[in-house]
């Protein structure tokens, strides 16, 4: 951190956390994690990159799972740059789109889902 980051307040460095996310930015990406789900629960994480509210869930779901071997494998969709891929997730499980917005998969079902402040590590026992 430089002199003056330190005085005014400049980038607060973050320690290094393990990457929990697979992307999904594809019909492929989807496929395969609908696959997945019949082998490990996955939980799809519907994100919009625009929304301080989706950022904040974001953040402390990502602080929640830190915490906690992990039960599921975590897929994250940036709903904005793949808006068509979050309309087909929504209509393939029949779940109504939100953002921010979990949705936990098990044996290619949809088996929970919430959004906003409801979204919690709570979803994936």
């Amino acid at each position: 951190m430089s002199f003056f980051d330190k005085i005014f307040g400049g980038k607060e460095e973050q320690p290094e956390q393990q990457y929990i996310w697979n992307k999904i930015t594809s019909e492929e990406d989807l496929k395969k994690a609908v696959e997945q789900s019949y082998s490990n629960k996955i939980a799809i994480f519907k994100h919009s990159t625009s929304c301080f509210i989706s950022k904040t869930v974001l953040k402390n779901f990502e602080k929640e799972i830190e915490n906690i071997n992990q039960k599921a494998d975590l897929y994250y969709l940036d709903l904005l740059a793949h808006r068509l891929l979050s309309n087909k997730i929504a209509e393939d499980f029949g779940v109504t789109h939100q953002s921010p917005q979990l949705i936990v998969i098990e044996n290619g079902k949809a088996v929970n889902n919430a959004s906003h402040q409801d979204i919690s590590i709570s979803l994936l026992a």
